[in-house]
């Protein structure tokens, strides 16, 4: 059943103000989440990935190579997201809810901020931490709202999963993970259509609701949040066909660090059934998650070409400014993690492309670091808004525009710990005064500690983080 919060509701937790005449000439935004999603796609330079609308979206637009997400989970790194701020260096899931208690202290939301300005404002997925963005037990309580005030309507449609929480970790055919632990397969390759898996029915709603706003006169900012490739890692059997016999390259340092990191043993991935294999140990039953983790990507770059599709069935394209992001990184085996939740570049770094209509230069990619927070005031100056004073990002329009004009470096922050990335080093300090400092000039990167060796550089690095922080 697809649960809907009415503009009426709304409205009484954020009255519109009033806008301009010509709100039909705003540029309209689509963005488009993907869950766990690594820049492991073919416009990042992995061959072995199928991924040809994502590429096709990014050889139209500007892909950032170095976006880097505020915190390396989903719930505190989409807060960023919507609230352009960093947050609290010891995140949790929870996050845009316990600002909801607190929302008379806080800065307007992206979306409420745009529905301010005279915005249809619509989310559909898993574009907060809870898909649809409600609380309760099973996700579905309407009267929890993640976001108050923000959404003119929000959806997810949950088919025979039932709920939203049996849709985030659902495979095929409605099948809803138990409260035991083991109760469900880590990866799953079902012959069926799309819409077997949930994110078959998000799409099915999100082409209809772009075809519902396109024939509004306001403009609209439509969030579709995609689960896949989240675990479990489940998808149509066809986008694993191009996998099965797939080469895939070496697991990139593989190994546990010896020194002290913000290592995890990434307790979600041992939550699934993995048929008595262990990818720690088992090469051949790691290969065999990797490629079906790179089928649920190839599963999710379908979902993104049909929606790309309406907008140019619709003829909207050139009135749409398109965000594709991915709400983190996931290890693949990379430090012998198999999840997310460190301050390594596996779980930090993760898929950014902006395409804006007469962009310069569509096409070419940017080596401009970017943040998470840099979204909210990016797309209020491309539709061209005040942008609210108190945003931790810094507009990335320079850097579309074929410069590089904000500050080149990026906050990450997880456990107490906070890292900081610039264009050569990572240092992560940790909350009892420890540091990391990596060179990613060397090819030895994030798996040797050299902070020892750079004390002056960790001195500087340290200001940097601080400065970031006020």
């Amino acid at each position: 059943m697809i649960k809907t919060i009415t503009t009426a509701i709304l409205s009484l937790l954020l009255p519109l103000c009033g806008h301009a005449a010509d709100d039909s000439a705003k540029k309209n935004v689509l963005l488009i989440c993907i869950d766990d999603l690594r820049p492991e796609l073919g416009c990042y330079g992995k061959d072995y990935i199928k991924s040809p609308n994502i590429d096709r979206l990014a050889s139209e637009g500007r892909r950032f190579s170095r976006h880097y997400v505020q915190a390396p989970s989903c719930g505190p790194s989409r807060y960023s997201l919507l609230t352009g701020l960093y947050g609290s260096a010891s995140p949790s899931n929870g996050e845009l809810f316990q600002r909801a208690e607190n929302l008379e202290k806080a800065g307007p939301s992206l979306p409420a901020w745009l529905r301010d300005q005279g915005y249809n404002t619509v989310s559909i997925g898993k574009v907060s931490h809870h898909p649809g963005g409600w609380g309760g037990p099973d996700w579905d309580d309407t009267s929890q709202l993640e976001m108050p005030g923000s959404w003119t309507e929000q959806f997810m449609p949950c088919g025979p999963w039932k709920h939203p929480r049996g849709a985030m970790h659902g495979l095929a055919n409605g099948e809803i993970r138990g409260p035991e632990k083991h109760s469900m397969a880590v990866f799953q390759s079902h012959d069926g259509p799309d819409d077997a898996y949930p994110d078959g029915l998000i799409t099915e709603k999100g082409i209809a609701e772009l075809t519902r706003l396109a024939s509004d006169p306001k403009p609209f900012f439509l969030a579709i949040g995609l689960i896949r490739p989240h675990l479990p890692f489940g998808a149509p059997a066809r986008y694993m066909e191009g996998y099965k016999d797939a080469k895939l390259p070496p697991i990139p340092h593989p190994e546990k660090p010896t020194g002290k990191t913000t290592w995890g043993p990434s307790g979600e991935f041992k939550q699934y059934d993995h048929f008595g294999h262990d990818a720690w140990t088992d090469p051949e039953h790691a290969l065999a998650v990797r490629k079906h983790y790179a089928a649920c990507v190839s599963y999710a770059d379908s979902m993104v070409g049909q929606i790309l599709a309406q907008l140019e069935t619709l003829k909207i394209a050139d009135d749409t400014i398109v965000v594709l992001w991915g709400d983190h990184g996931w290890h693949l085996g990379e430090h012998a993690v198999w999840g997310k939740h460190t301050l390594f570049e596996e779980s930090l770094h993760s898929p950014l492309i902006v395409r804006s209509p007469g962009m310069k230069k569509p096409g070419e990619a940017t080596d401009q670091i970017a943040e998470t927070v840099d979204l909210y005031p990016t797309l209020c100056e491309l539709v061209e808004i005040p942008v609210p004073e108190n945003l931790s990002g810094q507009s990335l329009v320079a850097a579309l525009n074929g410069d590089a004009a904000k500050e080149d470096s990026a906050l990450s922050q997880w456990g107490g710990a906070r890292s900081l990335r610039t264009g050569q080093y990572r240092l992560t300090l940790h909350k009892n005064g420890y540091v990391e400092l990596y060179d990613h000039d060397s090819p030895e990167g994030e798996t040797r500690n050299i902070a020892t060796e750079e004390k002056e550089l960790v001195e500087q690095l340290k200001l940097a983080l601080d400065a970031k922080l006020r």
